[in-house]
């Protein structure tokens, strides 16, 4: 399939393709081409799909809280007790 732009480049899909992908897409460039990449209208819930129950039906706020969260404890572990030690000691 092949599409042109109008004057204002602007792209016009056809029903068909709206119907099977929806009408919001996130365009990523690459250096010979772009891609359009639907846009779930409730992307946590497309993601709830794709992982099942992990989620726990936790909001966004609880699931940011829990990544920063484990964030904190993985720098912890990775710095370990002696470089945080050293890291204090230079501030």
């Amino acid at each position: 399939m092949s599409i042109e732009t109008d004057s204002h480049g602007r792209l016009y899909l056809s029903s068909e393709l709206r119907k099977k992908y929806g009408e919001r897409f996130h365009v990523v460039e690459y250096q010979d081409r772009l891609e359009l990449i639907p846009i779930e209208e409730d992307p946590l819930e497309a993601v709830r799909d794709e992982i099942g129950d992990s989620l726990e039906d936790k909001s966004v706020a609880e699931l940011r809280e829990d990544a920063l969260e484990k964030a904190k404890q993985e720098v912890g572990a990775d710095l370990g007790p002696e470089n945080r030690d050293s890291e204090d000691a230079a501030e």
